[in-house]
């Protein structure tokens, strides 16, 4: 942990606190903490320091731009031939004494970055917080239990944050004493972590008495609950047992299989389900993928009352604006009038990862390509794909995801078909620093409005960190595999039904079932920013992110929305930055990393770095 931080912890200890806007403090900027929790306003004022620095995910990094998903597999950002954050890694001037996603930036976008000092002030106010409510002054038993509740849940989901970005981790679950040996601390395994922290904490949470399964006041918006909780050990237990992580005991799968078992069960008991139904079929239409979409895109969901349309959303960011994705005239169709930058756009490898309608992979998902290029699918025979038409009989939400040449949208009230062909307004361009068009051939449009433009309506709708369909999917990949067969067909074929698509018949077992969970994953989850750590756990620790290195795009072969064929091309002649083992993790910068190293003799940064 940064050493300022170490210093301001012991100032705490010493008789103050740092100065907060959630506090009432003197004019000298100090308060007591024996001040704070004799009164049960600051208490209170306290918790609610604690949700401090809560990420702002999606389009709201550096560039606002989709980061997390321009840095997979899963698509390529026309912001790669400027000096924002994927450009530096795609051209590999990534360093620890400056990354771009952990240098400092200013206003909202400081949210997207400095992971490591941020998340370790927040444990710090969360120790603390624990350490004193048990004698604080609160109105009320209610209040404590609750209070104390949300604290460990909080505790738990910024060390899972930094687990995901940084791996090992130390523990600590207390606040430093003046005559602390800071010499004890070193990182340990992060599965341990998991064991030691996150799911006690987690399970502290679920087991209050007062904690709610729900949100119903949107004054209240972004408190935790247990339902948070269960999906903060739901997604972290699958970590723990996944090969990036894993000491190789079996078992983990088994003990992530069981937690995610008990969570679907404990939330669907409590009025949780997949959003199905369509409420504004005048925007969405009447396909089957119809709800899928709004879910995404609506702006006024999550809504929070006793009764709710969206009964899947666990946790998400509020709908204040500065909380909401930055989907404008960012992120979604290029080469319009107005539009500042198109962003990342899906990849060809995304693409070919929808099934077709009926069923279907397109391509072997154990090797999907017979080159290195990509530019040679390796398809799955009798499924159905057409060269010559490869938009046509789709999975439902390919449509929903992914605009491609010829797709139908609206721009300024005016319905047009994008034209990624050469002459066309959305064509592709490979020159460097044009962010305003597709390097693959397609544009995103998951989380808009299919009425959206620039001049008429934006769409800024609320990040979900958690939602019901993940946690399927989560229960999936651990029932898969700890061998619960019937129960990994039986979630993703949950998932799929939402949108009409066939379910994983009783023949798919074994190793074939588990590409098909982890595929779903990739479809079900994309652009939710789960493919960047899926790809990263599901690796050895020593292995490269070799499905980052090249990617591709998919061009029309005439001047046309409806062409006689398609095109494969590979969008770079260089390897992409990023794909390179030391990836998986970012680097703890490099001050603090030599700090930790004079005060405790071990080395703390991340391999490769």
């Amino acid at each position: 942990m940064k050493i300022k931080h170490i210093v301001i912890c012991l100032a705490v200890l010493a008789g103050g606190v740092t100065s907060c806007s959630l506090l009432d403090v003197s004019p000298d900027g100090r308060i007591s903490l024996e001040e704070v929790f004799r009164d049960p306003i600051k208490v209170g004022a306290f918790l609610n320091s604690c949700y401090n620095n809560l990420p702002i995910k999606n389009y709201r990094y550096n560039g606002l731009d989709a980061n997390l998903v321009a840095l997979s597999d899963e698509g390529w950002s026309s912001w790669d031939g400027g000096s924002e954050a994927v450009a530096k890694i795609y051209s590999g001037q990534a360093s620890a004494s400056s990354h771009p996603l952990t240098d400092t930036w200013t206003g909202d976008m400081s949210r997207c970055n400095r992971y490591w000092d941020r998340y370790w002030e927040q444990i710090r106010l969360c120790n603390q917080f624990l350490e004193n409510i048990d004698n604080a002054a609160v109105e009320s038993e209610e209040d404590r239990d609750r209070y104390r509740a949300e604290a460990h849940a909080l505790r738990a989901y910024f060390y899972s944050e930094l687990i995901k970005w940084f791996g090992d981790l130390p523990v600590v679950t207390s606040t430093f004493g003046l005559d602390a040996n800071y010499g004890t601390l070193e990182r340990i395994p992060a599965r341990d972590v998991v064991d030691q922290v996150i799911v006690p904490d987690c399970d502290a949470a679920i087991n209050s008495v007062h904690l709610p399964w729900r949100i119903a006041n949107p004054d209240e918006a972004m408190r935790m609950t247990k339902a948070t909780a269960h999906a903060i050990k739901s997604e972290m237990l699958l970590f723990a047992a996944s090969p990036l992580f894993t000491d190789g005991n079996a078992d983990r799968w088994e003990k992530a299989y069981d937690a995610n078992l008990q969570a679907v069960k404990a939330m669907e008991e409590n009025g949780y389900e997949l959003y199905r139904t369509c409420s504004d079929p005048g925007i969405y239409g009447t396909g089957t993928a119809a709800a899928y979409r709004e879910y995404f895109s609506d702006n006024t969901m999550p809504d929070y009352s006793s009764s709710p349309r969206d009964r899947e959303t666990i946790w998400a960011m509020s709908n204040h604006f500065v909380f909401q994705m930055y989907i404008w005239h960012v992120g979604y169709v290029g080469g319009e009038d107005g539009i500042y930058a198109c962003g990342t756009c899906p990849s060809q490898e995304l693409v070919d990862a929808f099934d077709m309608a009926n069923g279907e992979p397109v391509l072997n998902l154990a090797s999907p390509y017979q080159d290195e290029n990509h530019l040679t699918p390796n398809f799955n025979a009798g499924s159905g794909y057409n060269e010559k038409k490869p938009y046509e009989n789709r999975d439902p939400r390919f449509y929903q995801i992914v605009l491609y040449n010829g797709a139908p949208y609206e721009w300024d009230g005016t319905k047009k078909n994008i034209a990624t062909y050469e002459g066309g307004i959305n064509e592709i361009s490979l020159e460097a620093k044009n962010n305003k068009l597709t390097r693959t051939g397609y544009y995103h449009c998951k989380s808009v409005r299919p009425t959206t433009s620039y001049r008429n309506q934006y769409s800024s709708p609320s990040w979900r960190f958690y939602r019901l369909g993940e946690i399927y999917l989560n229960l999936a990949e651990a029932a898969a595999m700890a061998g619960h067969e019937d129960d990994a067909r039986a979630y993703v074929n949950k998932v799929r039904d939402r949108v009409g698509m066939p379910g994983l018949p009783e023949t798919c077992t074994g190793n074939e079932l588990v590409l098909r969970v982890r595929n779903e994953r990739r479809i079900e989850l994309a652009w939710e920013e789960n493919r960047y750590y899926d790809l990263r756990r599901w690796s050895a620790p020593d292995d490269d992110l070799e499905t980052c290195r090249v990617l591709t795009g998919m061009k029309p072969s005439n001047a046309s929305i409806n062409p006689s064929s398609y095109i494969r091309y590979r969008i770079s002649d260089q390897d992409r930055g990023g794909w390179e083992s030391k990836f998986k993790f970012l680097p703890i910068p490099s001050d603090e990393a030599a700090r930790m190293y004079d005060l405790t003799g071990k080395v703390w940064q991340n391999p490769g770095w």
